[in-house]
């Protein structure tokens, strides 16, 4: 352990080291599994709102003792930075020795941050979706809309993805990338209904709102059907999402926190955490025909179990910059 000094990674190096998809599933599965079982520390992340709006940076502090890591991410989220050709996800990780407290690494959250989001979403479809899912529907193709899908056909039997985004170049680029990529049938499609009816799975991944659009409406989402809440309910009408059987989240507490400061207006009853399903704590789907939901808040344990695989493989690989503390 370098404990006078710390290692910088940029996007750029983050990206490099090489992690898998499924390493960050199966990371972020166990990481889960011990917060279903008590074992991680995690108080729900401050923000502050610079310009307000729907503008945030958030404060994301997080201890998994039983995968030795210890940090916080200073991530914000800036809806209007597209128009400046910057993205909307942008931030810092720094990773703590757990012995010590000291840094032993600074690095670009960008990538992370688009992984391991796309990876609760696979964590929970894996407890709540029918395994035989093939056909996904996206609603925003931007970064997670992409992410998404990756990590859903890392375990499922993706045949094709129905796309669906305000912007028609956006979903044409989307389209090439996804069918380039993953070898995957995309259909663009022109409405946000053709991105719902007909999915065994759906994911809404468009800007977070604290006041929801709420375009989805009841009588869309099939039977047996799972959905993925990225964008927390910005997509949702209530009554849509009252139409499901188990409406879960990664985190109550935290759910409870953006609650208080005015998301999440209008939801269906909690069924459980993801922490709760992979434990073996509660049910995750138990019939074909019901309808299940999760709103996952991105949690700063889903960074602090990915973190440390990152900084291990940079090490051995010699990647990023040492800096003196």
């Amino acid at each position: 352990m370098h404990t006078n000094k710390l290692l910088y990674l940029s996007q750029v190096d983050v990206e490099s080291v090489g992690l898998t998809m499924a390493e960050v599933i199966e990371a972020l599965e166990a990481a889960f599994r011990e917060k279903g079982e008590g074992r991680v520390e995690m108080p729900p992340k401050p923000g502050i709102h610079p310009g307000g709006g729907d503008n945030f940076i958030h404060a994301m502090p997080a201890y998994i003792p039983a995968m030795k890591s210890a940090g916080v991410k200073w991530v914000s989220g800036f809806p209007g930075n597209h128009k400046r050709g910057l993205p909307y996800i942008t931030g810092l990780l720094i990773l703590n020795d757990p012995e010590t407290g000291l840094p032993i690494s600074v690095m670009d959250c960008v990538w992370i941050t688009a992984m391991r989001t796309a990876a609760a979403t696979a964590v929970a479809a894996k407890y709540l979706a029918r395994p035989e899912s093939a056909v996904v529907g996206v609603l925003g193709c931007g970064v997670q809309g992409r992410t998404n899908v990756e990590a859903l056909n890392v375990l499922f039997p993706l045949k094709r993805v129905m796309a669906y985004d305000v912007d028609a170049e956006v979903v044409r680029r989307y389209a090439d990338d996804i069918a380039d990529r993953f070898g995957l049938e995309v259909t663009p499609v022109a409405t946000p209904r053709e991105a719902v009816t007909g999915c065994d799975m759906i994911v809404t991944a468009g800007p977070i709102l604290k006041v929801p659009h709420r375009t989805i409406q009841a009588g869309w989402m099939d039977e047996g059907a799972f959905a993925s809440l990225v964008d927390f309910d910005s997509y949702w009408h209530p009554d849509a999402m009252k139409e499901t059987a188990k409406f879960c989240t990664d985190d109550v507490p935290q759910l409870h926190h953006y609650e208080q400061v005015g998301y999440f207006q209008n939801i269906p009853p909690l069924h459980a955490d993801l922490g709760e399903l992979v434990a073996g704590q509660k049910p995750g789907r138990e019939t074909a025909t019901e309808r299940t939901m999760t709103a996952n808040l991105g949690l700063a344990m889903d960074d602090m179990a990915t973190a440390p695989l990152i900084y291990q493989r940079a090490v051995e690989k010699g990647i990023g910059a040492w800096l003196p503390l």
